[in-house]
């Protein structure tokens, strides 16, 4: 009787576990059934802490090395740089749906950056924005600036502060992490007079700001004006145009040019131009109206605090992703640039016409040169020191 009552056990025992025990669940059955149902963007997970890290970003035809570096704020804004050019090669801020996009135009690898044209991103000195025929004086000597931009100097000469190697330590705090970038200069480079010592930190906050802080000395007087290049995208560098995104700028008045980009000393009032951005517009909205070959903003504009406190210049925001851009700054003008150069070539960065726009903080093109505009001259003994913050945000 107790064989018969445990073999009954035994055979229902292995009918139970037939029945109800399964196959085991491979990886490669999961695979298979992610393959099949619907493609996911992949997220990048939210960072626990703020962080700085580091890798290669391969070398220079010259052979030096360089480095990407990655700052994250417990929000997972995201930004990442190089030390060739102090160079700013992705800001990934959040949309209106919480997805994550990189709103600058950046390169791929470091030879396209050694190819480009363009500037993105990266810091511009000793003197962004022209000087006209590459020339100016100081104390009855004349100076001979190297020429890149047909007669005129830009953005530092032909080898600039964005195709140098620049020292870069690690910053970390209790409200941001960054990055503090040393240069060099050397008296005589690029026609400059003066060794220049420059220090350009950038700073990510917890409260979703890029802080620029640019400081500079020198041994003997010159002129600096320095600034960040950045290209934005608020719907994202691989978006397309930005033409109906919106910009408002804290300025009445802009800086008229010739030809060739150099001002003719005149301030121009904005009202009733297709240059007054006092209220939002689309970029796009009026720009055949402003000429030019190729057409579009590239302008100066005079922004209403020249105090040299921080206060807003411009805010820039993209109807359909719902990201907002807010520029602080303590500098008396800012170029407002709508990528007209931009032509899909590698010198652009495979970007085309206005698929990024520019707002940089500066003081006035070819100030050495106008005597009527806000002064250049750094002098020994002194220091340069401009902040300018952008803070990131999403508007409904």
């Amino acid at each position: 009787m107790k064989i018969v009552f445990c073999l009954v056990a035994f055979l229902i025992g292995c009918f139970m576990t037939t029945q109800f025990s399964g196959t085991p669940e491979t990886d490669e059955t999961v695979t298979q059934e992610t393959e099949i149902g619907p493609t996911l963007e992949k997220k990048e997970p939210a960072a626990d802490q703020p962080s700085v890290s580091k890798k290669a970003f391969g070398e220079l035809k010259s052979g030096d090395k360089v480095t990407k570096y990655v700052c994250r704020n417990s929000n997972g804004t995201t930004l990442e740089m190089i030390d060739y050019g102090a160079t700013v090669i992705a800001l990934r801020t959040k949309d209106k749906n919480g997805a994550l996009g990189n709103v600058t135009l950046s390169c791929k690898d470091i030879a396209a950056y050694q190819d480009l044209g363009s500037y993105f991103g990266c810091t511009v000195g000793r003197y962004c924005n022209r000087i006209a025929k590459g020339k100016f004086t100081i104390d009855g000597r004349q100076y001979k600036l190297a020429t890149n931009n047909g007669a005129n100097h830009l953005h530092g000469g032909k080898i600039g502060f964005d195709k140098r190697i620049w020292k870069c330590e690690e910053i970390k705090t209790a409200s941001a992490v960054g990055l503090k970038f040393t240069l060099i200069s050397k008296d005589g480079d690029e026609g400059y007079p003066g060794k220049l010592e420059v220090v350009a930190e950038y700073l990510l906050t917890e409260n979703d700001e890029l802080v620029v802080d640019l400081k500079a000395k020198t041994d003997k007087p010159t002129h600096v004006n320095l600034t960040n290049h950045c290209y934005w995208n608020m719907a994202g560098e691989k978006s397309g145009k930005i033409l109906g995104q919106e910009v408002m700028l804290k300025a009445s008045k802009y800086i008229e040019v010739d030809a060739t980009g150099i001002p003719t000393g005149q301030m121009i009032a904005v009202e009733n131009t297709p240059f007054d951005f006092t209220d939002f517009h689309s970029i796009g909205k009026r720009i055949k109206l402003v000429g030019g070959e190729p057409v579009g903003y590239d302008h100066c504009y005079v922004l209403e605090n020249q105090s040299g406190d921080l206060k807003l210049a411009a805010t820039a925001r993209d109807p359909a992703s719902g990201r907002m851009l807010e520029v602080h700054t303590t500098q008396p003008g800012i170029q407002f640039y709508s990528g007209n150069f931009l032509d899909g070539t590698a010198g652009s960065g495979g970007f085309n016409q206005h698929e990024g726009f520019c707002l940089e903080t500066q003081h006035y093109p070819d100030a050495p040169n106008q005597s009527a505009f806000n002064p250049t001259l750094l002098k020994p003994g002194e220091t340069y020191h401009q902040k300018t913050v952008h803070k990131f945000s999403v508007y409904k």
